[in-house]
């Protein structure tokens, strides 16, 4: 068989690699938007009640097209990997149109959280709106493969903060990288960040992230996104999204610029995670990721054929 196999035959390995996530939530995959909306209007409110008014836990973020009435709709699927394009969405509301009014989440309007289904490829980037309720932003997906795009949003008159998913293709041959063992220590640009605590199913749990450069603490990392760290958590399988904000605020009185920046999550299950920790220092914002296992469920290897890979990773902002 060919070192390389075709991104075809990747997304049906898919099914069988991801299918035991299917008990946990929807399997996160390309969704015909109209169908979605169509379910929605026609069933419970985002995900908060059952068919038969029973009451339903809300899946993890990131896993559906379509929550509450609104729907994530790509005016493309499918991205030439290496090539820099300028993508183009719109948030539709309940009745169908694309929705103008968003409540700022961390000084933003919208975020957008891309990663590949193997958990390579971080990029944490910010759209603008070019009008109409359309967001557009230039992207340029590495290589090959299927990439989730996640769009964390609060529309005028909701609630909560809403993270809307959905899939979209590289065409080419395709490498899947492995996920990386779990370690203490990330690096990143001459920069060192060590984490403490983990991931626990089911409850919270303290997470701290500690920035060194050159042997010595970072004690004056800058606020980026009104705050001085923001975790983004995937799960493995399915690409459950977490995005949890770190404890207190700069400017607060009490919260100190480094080397030490505190969460809490929950993981909504066993298994693996990877972690992407964005912060700021010296007018730049980096990523350091760390692979951590929650519970002690076993974790599916993720092996390429031939030999294996070694993608190098990208931190676009």
């Amino acid at each position: 068989m060919n070192s390389a196999t075709k991104v075809g035959a990747y997304v049906v390995g898919l099914a069988v690699v991801f299918g035991g996530a299917a008990g946990v939530g929807k399997i996160a995959g390309p969704a015909d938007a109209s169908a979605e909306k169509a379910s929605h209007e026609g069933g419970g409110h985002g995900g908060e009640t059952g068919g038969h008014g029973g009451t339903a836990a809300k899946p993890p973020g990131g896993l559906q097209v379509s929550e509450g009435g609104y729907t994530l709709v790509p005016r493309r699927t499918t991205l030439t990997p290496g090539k820099r394009t300028d993508f183009r969405f719109t948030i539709n509301g309940p009745d169908g149109k694309p929705v103008t009014g968003f409540q700022p989440l961390h000084g933003k309007r919208l975020h957008l959280i891309v990663a590949r289904r193997d958990l390579s490829g971080f990029q944490h980037l910010h759209p603008t709106e070019a009008g109409g309720g359309v967001w557009t932003v230039p992207i340029t997906l590495p290589k090959a493969g299927v990439y989730r795009f996640f769009t964390d949003i609060q529309p005028d008159g909701v609630k909560e903060q809403l993270t809307l998913g959905t899939d979209i293709t590289a065409p080419g041959d395709l490498r899947p990288t492995p996920l990386p063992e779990p370690e203490q220590v990330a690096k990143v640009d001459g920069y060192e960040v060590k984490l403490s605590g983990g991931l626990a199913p089911g409850k919270s749990s303290e997470l701290t992230l500690s920035v060194s450069k050159d042997g010595k603490p970072v004690t004056d990392l800058q606020p980026y996104l009104e705050a001085y760290g923001h975790l983004v958590v995937l799960r493995q399988g399915d690409l459950a999204y977490l995005h949890v904000h770190p404890e207190g605020e700069p400017g607060d009185g009490k919260t100190e610029p480094g080397p030490g920046i505190s969460f809490f999550a929950e993981a909504p299950s066993t298994g693996a995670y990877r972690l992407y920790l964005d912060f700021k220092h010296g007018g730049k914002v980096r990523t350091a990721e760390f692979t951590v296992h929650a519970g002690d469920a076993g974790v599916p290897v993720q092996e390429p054929e031939g030999e294996p890979g070694h993608d190098d990773q990208p931190h676009t902002h």
